[in-house]
């Protein structure tokens, strides 16, 4: 019966005894290290080629001016979901990063600083306040 021959890590070097059971062949740490270079990479093309050769050091300058955080809300950090680079759809400039839901409610606004300042009218002084009607709904 012939025996199954374990393949070693190629990142690890000679000396190693640990198992390479993924592709590669690598063990699992380089593997993961392998798989976020590659994420890495890939994003930093994505913006590249979308936003005129934004560099991924670009990219990281405005994270680190925003302090890490969505430049709308401040709450979003960036650290599950990368923050989408937000731009002028009519001229095309850069303007920063926003989260996923930012980023949807300002392509919903279409730009129009208007917008928010109804909302800012509307939070201030609501339909139902002019009304003079006050009911309650669920707090959380």
């Amino acid at each position: 019966m012939a025996t199954k021959k374990t393949k070693k890590c190629k990142d690890c070097g000679a000396g190693t005894k640990r198992k390479a059971s993924y592709p590669g062949p690598r063990c699992y740490s380089h593997h993961r290290a392998r798989v976020a270079q590659l994420k890495n990479y890939s994003h930093a093309q994505h913006i590249a080629d979308t936003y005129g050769g934004l560099t991924a050091d670009e990219y990281q300058q405005m994270y680190e001016h925003q302090h890490g955080t969505c430049a709308h809300c401040r709450r979003a950090t960036g650290k599950t979901r990368r923050l989408a680079v937000d731009h002028d759809h009519v001229t095309g400039l850069v303007r920063g990063l926003l989260c996923k839901s930012c980023n949807r409610y300002l392509g919903h606004a279409r730009d129009d600083p208007m917008f928010y300042a109804r909302a800012i009218d509307y939070l201030n002084n609501p339909t139902a306040k002019q009304l003079g009607i006050e009911r309650y709904g669920e707090t959380k």
